[in-house]
C-alpha cells in the first residue's frame, strides 16, 4: 500500500514539472516587430525595427496620444548584436517572428545580401514566409519612418499592397526569404527585388500629419524591379520591363496591356490567366533559349472608334496585336538583362542545367557572360474569350447619330 502510494506521488510531481510552456513569453514582455530595414553606416549595421504600438492597436479608437508604431534603432557589428543592443534603449525584447517585411538599403544591396542573409536563416524565431524589398535610391530607414493611410501599421501597408499589386498589375513581385535564398543559391539563376521608394524626399512622413491629410505628402510606393548578379544589386528595371520579366517567369496573375486602336482611341485587355514553358538547349554547341507563353484575356476597356466586335477578323487582329505587344514586352527585359546588366535573372541557365547537364558543366563557370550573347526565341499566343456585355461599341461614331 505505501509503495502504491509513493509511485502514485511520483507520478504528480512528473506531471507538475512536465505540464505548462517552460519557455513561455507573456505578450506585455515582447516589443513585436513588424518590419525591419538594413542598411550600412561606417562599416556596421544600422538596424531599423518596426514596432507595434499595443497602446494604439489594442482598441478600434487607440489612445490618439501616439503613432501606431514605434522606430528603433541600433548600430553594431552584426544583426545579432545590434538588435541585443536595442535592448538599451526599448523597455521589452525585441520579438522577429511576426515580421512581414524585411527591406535593404540601396548601398548595402549594392555592397551584397548574403553575409546579411545567414542570420535569417539561423535565429529560430524567424518564419521564412515575410517578403523583401530594396528601397530604391535611399536608406530602409526612411522607408520604414513613413506613416501610411488606410492601413494602420505602416509594414501591413507594404505587404498587402505587394501581394495586391503583383495579383492585379504585374510589374511587382512578392519575394520571400525561402525564394531569395533559393535563387543565391543557384549558379544558373540570379535574383531581382521589387523596388520601394518614397514620393517625396522633402518631408518626413514620420508624423501624424503625413495621414491627417486627404492626400498625404509623402507615400510609399513600389516601382520596379531591381536587379541582382550573384548576391549584388546591379541596377533597376523600369516598369515594363519589370512586366516583361514576369511574363517571361509565368508569375503574371492577371494585368492590363493598352494599345491604340487601328483609328482613333485606346484598348485595353485583361490578362486573366498565363503559362510560360522556359527552357535552354544546346544547338550546334551553342546554348538556346526559348519562352512559349500563352494568354487567356478579355476585352475590358475600348474607347476605339468605328470597332465592330462582331466580326471575328476584329477579334482575330486584338489577339495579334496582343501578341506583339506582350513579346516586345519580354524582349525588352530580356534586352535589359543582356546587354545593360549582363546576368540571367530569367533561370535559363538552370533550365540547361535541368535539360544538359553536360553542357552545363563547362558553361556555369562563366554563365553570365554566354547568357548576355545567348539567342532567345519568344513566341506569344493570346486567346480572347469575352467583349464584355457591350458587343459592338461605338455604334453612335458610326452611325453619326
Amino acid at each position: 500500500m505505501k509503495r502504491k502510494i509513493l509511485i502514485f506521488c511520483i507520478y504528480l510531481l512528473l506531471l507538475s514539472i512536465t505540464t505548462g510552456c517552460w519557455a513561455r513569453k507573456e505578450l506585455n514582455e515582447l516589443a513585436i516587430a513588424v518590419a525591419m530595414g538594413i542598411d550600412k553606416v561606417d562599416d556596421q549595421y544600422l538596424i531599423t525595427v518596426q514596432i507595434v504600438n499595443p497602446a494604439e492597436i489594442a482598441s478600434n479608437k487607440g489612445a490618439g496620444r501616439s503613432t501606431p508604431v514605434i522606430i528603433f534603432q541600433e548600430k553594431g557589428d552584426t544583426i545579432f548584436e545590434t538588435l541585443r543592443k536595442m535592448t538599451t534603449n526599448s523597455p521589452r525584447k525585441v520579438y522577429l517572428a511576426h515580421i512581414r517585411m524585411v527591406i535593404f538599403g540601396e548601398e548595402i544591396a549594392r555592397e551584397g545580401i548574403r553575409k546579411t542573409l545567414d542570420f535569417f536563416s539561423r535565429d529560430h524565431e524567424f518564419r521564412p514566409d515575410f517578403n523583401i524589398t530594396v528601397a530604391k535610391e535611399s536608406r530602409a530607414e526612411d522607408i520604414l519612418k513613413v506613416l501610411t493611410s488606410l492601413e494602420a501599421i505602416p509594414a501591413n501597408k507594404l505587404y498587402n499592397a505587394l501581394e495586391t499589386s503583383e495579383k492585379v498589375w504585374a510589374p511587382s513581385m512578392s519575394v520571400t526569404f525561402d525564394a531569395l535564398d533559393a535563387k543565391l543559391s543557384s549558379e544558373g539563376d540570379n535574383p531581382v527585388l521589387t523596388s520601394v521608394y518614397r514620393t517625396s524626399n522633402k518631408q518626413s512622413g514620420g508624423t501624424k500629419q503625413n495621414i491627417e491629410n486627404i492626400n498625404p505628402p509623402v507615400r510609399l510606393k513600389y516601382n520596379g524591379l531591381a536587379v541582382f548578379k550573384d548576391e549584388k544589386l546591379i541596377g533597376w528595371l523600369d516598369e515594363g520591363e519589370s512586366k516583361g520579366v514576369n511574363y517571361a517567369l509565368g508569375e503574371v496573375k492577371n494585368t492590363i496591356t493598352t494599345y491604340t486602336c487601328p483609328q482613333e482611341g485606346k484598348l485595353s485587355l485583361e490578362v486573366l490567366r498565363t503559362k510560360t514553358d522556359l527552357h535552354t538547349n544546346m544547338t550546334n554547341n551553342v546554348p538556346k533559349g526559348t519562352i512559349k507563353l500563352d494568354v487567356e484575356a478579355n476585352v475590358a476597356d475600348v474607347e476605339c472608334t468605328g470597332l465592330d466586335l462582331n466580326r471575328v477578323s476584329t477579334i482575330y487582329d486584338l489577339e495579334k496585336r496582343a501578341e506583339k505587344d506582350i513579346k516586345e514586352v519580354i524582349i525588352s527585359a530580356i534586352e535589359a538583362a543582356q546587354q545593360k546588366y549582363q546576368t540571367d535573372i530569367f533561370g535559363f541557365g538552370d533550365a540547361l542545367h535541368r535539360s544538359e547537364p553536360e553542357s552545363w558543366k563547362e558553361l556555369k563557370i562563366d554563365w553570365n557572360q554566354r547568357f548576355a550573347t545567348m539567342p532567345v526565341t519568344v513566341d506569344v499566343q493570346v486567346k480572347i474569350h469575352h467583349t464584355g456585355t457591350i458587343r459592338n461599341h461605338s455604334t453612335q461614331d458610326e452611325t453619326g447619330e
